[in-house]
């Protein structure tokens, strides 16, 4: 593992078969312990909002086994989403979308904007609609955001997507080499991941929570992206500590899942996967 610091001034279907999947299914709650921190709820916008669909294309458990080569543009993405997380084909850096626009956070810590004919091996998207929106007070690290944004999901079984905004006296960021075939397992890519800090920064959290009982299709519990205001970093967020800032939230009541037609993806047994080791390729290795 590469560690490089850096301070701040300022990761069921064909292509040509898509699957709708409402969300159903018993799901265990994690979330029964409220957070520490205070937290204020805003008018409640819920009445107003359409059923919402989180657009997929590919699954995680297909990335975890090293599918890194996909089919999709990033311009099919953006008919379906206008914020979202993924990668690049080849892994080459963390992909957040927000506000329409797709940005990449490559190995060696450059944060651009990328074009729409970017192809892309894993990526999820939504038409946000923020449904309501709380104040979020001083968070010491993400297991408490994480505490926070728990507590304010009512449809246990939903998919939902969080814009989190606002001052951060620290982030914990990583990105990947790009990766050439054959190609490893993400796992043996992320051993070397790049690690970045940065102070006093101000942008917005791009989050999406997947149900434990959808572990096979997309990373369960909570997937944290980054993009500053001023558009110069980003990237996957290991750890935070946030000074004061505000949570959008937008529940969603269905899944469209694309799948890729490649003889890869068509010969690969899919259920070959240990979801905890999808949970420590997305979170801290401390």
């Amino acid at each position: 593992m590469n560690k490089k610091f850096l301070v701040s001034s300022v990761a069921v279907l064909a292509v040509a078969s898509v699957t709708t999947i409402s969300a159903f299914a018993a799901e265990k709650d994690a979330t029964a312990a409220k957070p520490a921190k205070a937290v204020e709820q805003s008018q409640d916008k819920g009445a107003n909002k359409k059923d919402n669909t989180l657009f997929q294309y590919s699954t995680i458990n297909a990335l975890m086994q090293g599918q890194f080569d996909g089919e999709l543009s990033l311009g099919e993405v953006a008919k379906h989403g206008d914020t979202g997380l993924g990668t690049f084909n080849g892994v080459n850096g963390e992909l957040t979308q927000i506000d329409g626009k797709f940005y990449r956070f490559d190995n060696d810590g450059h944060f651009e904007e990328v074009g729409k004919d970017e192809l892309t091996p894993f990526v999820s998207s939504v038409k946000f609609q923020s449904e309501k929106t709380i104040e979020v007070g001083t968070i010491n690290d993400i297991t408490e955001l994480t505490a926070i944004l728990a507590n304010n999901i009512d449809k246990k079984n939903n998919f939902y997507a969080f814009k989190v905004h606002g001052t951060f006296n620290y982030l914990k960021a990583r990105s990947e080499p790009k990766q050439e075939k054959p190609f490893k397992t993400l796992p043996e890519v992320l051993a070397n991941q790049s690690i970045w800090e940065y102070e006093n920064v101000t942008g917005t959290l791009v989050v999406f929570y997947t149900p434990n009982y959808a572990a096979m299709f997309n990373v369960p519990g909570y997937h944290y992206h980054f993009v500053s205001d001023d558009r110069a970093i980003g990237g996957h967020i290991l750890n935070l500590k946030m000074q004061s800032g505000t949570a959008e939230i937008d529940s969603i009541g269905n899944l469209e899942v694309q799948l890729p037609q490649t003889p890869e993806f068509n010969s690969t047994d899919l259920t070959q996967v240990d979801p905890q080791d999808v949970h420590d390729v997305e979170t801290d290795p401390q």
